[in-house]
């Protein structure tokens, strides 16, 4: 057996055997779901019953609040235009009210829409504000058009209500809704990788800094290389790291036919759903689960693991190039921050990138040349891969992946070289470059 086989089977399973390793590999997918479930019980929790007062000056205002009581929202509407306005002032201060909307008499009902108070104690929610500017705009909308006389019966039944069929070039129909369960996969493999590439990027340097520290590395290096121990650092934690991707990924499939029991969802390719579903999605939390899985499913499943699973090795050996390299230049992980930061820059640029711009426009020219360079390419294009990328784009961007890791580690192994037996002294960037020479 070579060498290198050697250094990475003994990184492989000093990595597999760590407890932390293990439990983390079991646990981390039960406790996401665990959080998933926890959140939609809260989501299905009904909120406290918040009573708000009501002074309509007008008097034309109050019937519209009292129907939202009728739709069992978390608000409860008083009509208490009779009382006074300052003893109602008084009982917010009291809390007897959680709000109280106080409507004006105007001469006009255009002069209402600056003029109109809501007082509380503590700041309303944002969807309450809009509900109650909606209320009033829409009554106050339709007086208008009463005082200009004209037929608001007509002007409603004028009104279209468009609902474009989404169909792709191939014939095939798309479903609303579509790109943003593509956003959400696309963007939560895009995370999953650069969390990946910090988590073992950090184990490779904590490794080389122990051995380097307790000089164990001054025996090793006696026999083998020091771009041989570098590379086998790097094989073995990636081994390690797609054996427990693997895990995760066999433990998600089991979760997600465990939804389609309890669900009733058919993960078939031919999956569909009846319209009324489609019309009553936000209104039922098992519903949307059955269509967020069943739309799921029908992506390109296979090709986003498989691109996962490329771009998770490119980026991680890429990446961790350069963590091996810190480590072998630095003592204690305290000295490596001043290195850290423009290796992680490319990582949280790919992210906003990818949410900003990939999200709006997945095939605009900024995430097309994002997706080929080789540092942010393997966030960028796995939050593309959901929107379907020309397999030439594809190969261009692992070729210049995998060749950028080459040059990298060629340039990387001078400096672990160097650095691997420098003791007691702060590297600089300046004798970084040096060591480049060397």
């Amino acid at each position: 057996m070579s060498i290198i086989s050697l250094i990475i089977k003994r990184e492989f399973i000093a990595k597999v055997r760590n407890k932390s390793f293990v439990v983390m590999t079991f646990l981390s997918p039960l406790l996401f779901v665990a959080i998933a479930v926890f959140i939609g019980y809260l989501s299905s929790m009904k909120a406290e019953t918040k009573r708000i007062a009501i002074h309509d000056e007008t008097g034309i205002f109050a019937a519209d609040f009292l129907k939202e009581n009728k739709k069992g929202t978390e608000f409860r509407y008083l009509n208490l235009s009779e009382i006074d306005l300052k003893a109602l002032k008084d009982s917010i201060t009291k809390e007897n009210f959680s709000g109280l909307i106080v409507i004006p008499k105007t001469k006009h009902s255009k002069d209402l829409e600056s003029k109109i108070e809501f007082i509380s104690n503590n700041s309303p929610s944002i969807s309450f504000v809009e509900n109650t500017q909606d209320i009033i705009a829409s009554k106050i909308t339709k007086l208008n058009l009463e005082e200009a006389e004209l037929d608001t019966l007509a002007i409603k039944k004028a009104q279209s209500n468009v609902n474009i069929h989404l169909i792709k070039a191939s014939g095939e129909e798309s479903r609303k809704g579509l790109n943003e369960i593509k956003i959400g996969i696309g963007g939560a493999f895009g995370y999953l990788i650069m969390m990946f590439i910090i988590i073992y990027g950090n184990m490779v340097m904590r490794s080389v800094i122990e051995e380097k520290t307790n000089r164990i590395i001054e025996i090793i290096i006696s026999s083998v290389k020091p771009f041989q121990l570098m590379i086998g650092k790097i094989v073995g934690t990636s081994l390690a790291g797609i054996l427990q991707f693997v895990i995760w990924a066999i433990i998600g499939l089991g979760l997600m036919f465990a939804a389609s029991v309890f669900f009733g969802v058919n993960v078939g390719s031919g999956s569909t759903l009846p319209p009324v579903l489609m019309q009553s999605m936000g209104h039922n939390f098992s519903e949307m689960m059955q269509i967020g899985l069943s739309e799921a499913w029908n992506l390109p499943i296979a090709s986003i693991l498989i691109g996962f699973i490329i771009y998770f090795i490119g980026g991680y050996f890429l990446y961790s190039s350069f963590y091996a390299a810190i480590g072998a230049a630095v003592d204690n992980q305290t000295d490596s921050q001043q290195f850290l930061l423009p290796i992680i820059m490319p990582l949280i640029l790919s992210v906003y990138i990818g949410f900003f711009t990939v999200v709006n426009d997945p095939h605009g020219s900024v995430a097309v040349i994002f997706s080929m360079i080789p540092l942010t390419s393997p966030i960028v294009m796995l939050m593309r891969l959901p929107f379907g990328v020309p397999w030439w784009q594809i190969v261009i961007s692992v070729s210049l992946l995998f060749a950028t890791f080459f040059l990298v580690v060629w340039f990387a192994a001078k400096i672990y070289r160097v650095g691997i037996l420098m003791y007691g002294k702060k590297p600089t960037w300046k004798e970084l470059y040096k060591w480049l020479k060397y």
